[in-house]
């Protein structure tokens, strides 16, 4: 068995990973978080500590918006460091399926029903703002020209580009940014999308090319969700309700168009030449090819081989196995490929095994526990290359550190009964095995756990509680066979039976839809700073009976929601640190989840063809939300070595 991490498992069910980030990586790359990502590393420092994290009000034209201290980007800027303005525009990009999709039935990639091909949303749809990969958190004008904040919070305002096009070459006004959002909202829209867009209460036309948004909570979050929404044409559909926009091509104003499709398996675009941005500063030295190949596979090995032969161009590594075995031959030794692993300096959230709490079996907490207790990260993690994920904030300043402050105390009392005791207590770390003494330990410890709830050693060897019946779950694997192996043995030892059930992808996402599941393991991805609208989406009490969303869990818990609605309400990065900490102790002592790991580098290997930006940018994915390869990477004079 070898250790891999689930691609963009966060959100099968709708287009992206958070809540906030369903947006981003489906449409634009902006907001809060990025795709998974290596190696253990130190707590992040606070990029400015004590800085506000409140929305500064602006009242004000302004070109960009930083969540604290100043834009690193002047008005009239040429390009972004981690670009090569004068990067050569030539040639075709090969990519593959970069998640679990093996298959595409419509375009749009909104809605809940069917999927929608890899790169609809990174080549083809745009924001009013974009964010920069080298700093934290700060947004710059794309379809926007310029944005001003109410002094009091309540709204964002936007300034449409006069530049600004659709790829039929109409303007982009006011009246579509204002049609966006209702479809958005729609609900014909996916649960995740309108979840992710829940801060705004409305959007208003102020004129031709002037829209606000209005927001429903004064925070920092919502101006991010708003400058970050897709747009489209009012023309797209020609008037169909949202979910009926199915087979019609997105009129969107990105840079590449859809020229050939090849359903259910290939989709080719293309280069603009009319595209309206290219000389805009937050664009200059990206999309640097002609065209740009995506092919579905549907097995991972078959994948591999597939790149080995230059079927395309570059492929990520989820497997740690994989990546030190299979990442190497004489390709590599050549030079032909090449293997590198790319830090990045997001905070990792919690890549989890989580438990269905809708399944009457997990309804007690020593349950849980116990479970936890059988998995074995150490021997899992054999070739070194990841940490241990101990927080839903993990490699960053708001993982739960030591006792709770008197701060977090403050926010943790008042639901003191609800709470189990070790909350008040250290922060959580995760059972340690590795060698058979621990193991045997951690084991004898499990059983006595799962006695105190009931569930005892029966004489044919299986658990069983007190009406007889035979403690058994199942695991939902889409792609990877044995990968509980060692952790079915392990709970046999508990009289535990885990089956593994595999799916095919379609069933796999519709089963994630209903909540029909016991466990599944879900990446919760990468942030900059932590947002109340995404951990609502996947925590909060309201999301955890609708179906399509992310609360796989199904989480209720009064204190969660007002821990979640303090991390909205913060006014300085101290208080957001506070309400984090004292989150991230409720959610791991509670073990609604088995903790797996984290990796914050992107490991890829490919092909020796492509010219690279002399600057690294440090919030980036390699394929999917923010992906600095394929927006800024570029093919190499064939004479230049």
């Amino acid at each position: 068995m070898h250790l891999q991490r689930p691609a963009n498992v966060v959100i099968p069910a709708a287009p992206g990973a958070r809540a906030l980030r369903l947006l981003a990586a489906t449409l634009t790359g902006l907001l809060l978080t990025t795709a998974p990502a290596a190696q253990p590393t130190a707590a992040s420092p606070s990029p400015i500590a004590g800085s506000s994290i409140t929305a500064t009000p602006l009242d004000t034209w302004q070109h960009a918006y930083t969540a604290f201290g100043t834009p690193r980007y002047a008005e009239g800027f040429a390009n972004f460091a981690y670009v090569n303005p004068t990067a050569p525009r030539r040639g075709t990009l090969f990519l593959r399926n970069p998640d679990r999709r093996s298959s595409f039935d419509k375009f749009n990639p909104f809605t809940i029903k069917g999927s929608a091909p890899a790169g609809v949303g990174l080549f083809m749809f745009e924001s009013l703002a974009t964010r920069s990969m080298d700093e934290p958190q700060s947004m710059y004008g794309l379809l926007a020209q310029q944005m001003s904040v109410a002094p009091d919070l309540s709204a964002i305002t936007f300034r449409i580009h006069p530049q600004a096009r659709f790829s039929n070459g109409d303007a982009v006004t006011a009246d579509d940014v204002v049609h966006s959002f209702r479809q958005l909202t729609s609900p014909q829209a996916a649960p995740g999308v309108r979840t992710a867009m829940s801060d705004i209460a409305d959007v208003v036309a102020l004129d031709a090319t002037t829209v606000r948004f209005d927001l429903r909570e004064r925070k920092m979050d919502a101006l991010f969700t708003a400058g970050g929404m897709a747009v489209f044409s009012r023309k797209w559909g020609a008037g169909k309700q949202f979910d009926a926009i199915i087979d019609e091509y997105p009129i969107a104003s990105g840079p590449y168009l859809i020229d050939k499709v090849e359903r259910p398996r290939r989709i080719e675009f293309r280069f603009n030449p009319r595209y309206w941005a290219r000389e805009l500063g937050v664009r200059r030295g990206h999309f640097n090819f002609e065209r740009v190949v995506y092919r579905m596979y549907q097995d991972p090995a078959v994948a591999a081989e597939a790149f080995k032969a230059g079927e395309f161009d570059l492929m990520k590594e989820y497997s740690a196995r994989a990546w030190v075995r299979q990442h190497q031959g004489v390709k590599w030794r050549d030079g032909r490929i090449v293997k590198n692993a790319f830090p990045t300096a997001y905070g990792q959230g919690l890549q989890a095994t989580d438990f269905n709490l809708r399944r009457p079996i997990f309804q007690d907490v020593r349950v849980r526990e116990a479970i936890v207790h059988a998995w074995d990260f150490e021997r899992l993690n054999r070739y070194g290359q990841y940490a241990r994920s101990n927080s839903v904030f993990n490699n960053s300043e708001f993982a739960a550190q030591g006792s709770p402050s008197p701060a977090e105390l403050a926010l943790l009392e008042p639901f003191r009964a609800e709470l189990p005791p070790r909350v008040f207590g250290p922060a959580f770390v995760a059972p340690i095995n590795g060698d058979s003494q621990r193991l045997r330990a951690n084991l004898l410890r499990a059983r006595d756990l799962l006695a105190q709830a009931g569930w005892k050693i029966a004489d044919d060897g299986r658990l069983r509680n007190a009406r007889g019946e035979p403690f058994e779950i199942e695991y939902l694997e889409p792609s990877q066979p044995g990968r509980n192996t060692d952790f079915q043995k392990n709970l046999e030892k508990l009289g535990i039976t885990l089956k593994e059930r595999l799916v095919d992808f379609a069933l796999y996402r519709r089963r994630l839809e209903n909540y029909d599941f016991d466990l599944v393991t879900i990446v919760e991805g990468d942030f900059t700073l932590p947002g109340a609208s995404d951990l609502k989406a996947i925590y909060g009490s309201a999301s955890a009976d609708e179906k399509g969303n992310n609360n796989f869990r199904g989480v209720k818990s009064p204190a969660v929601d007002a821990l979640i609605q303090a991390i909205s309400d913060a006014k300085t990065l101290e208080q957001l640190r506070t309400a984090c900490r004292a989150l991230d102790r409720v959610v791991m002592w509670n073990f609604w989840q088995i903790p797996e790991l984290y990796l914050n580098k992107e490991r890829v290997s490919y092909w020796n063809r492509f010219g690279l930006p002399a600057v690294q940018p440090g919030y980036f994915s390699i394929d999917s939300d923010a992906p600095w390869p394929l927006w800024t990477w570029w093919i190499k004079d064939p004479v230049t070595p």
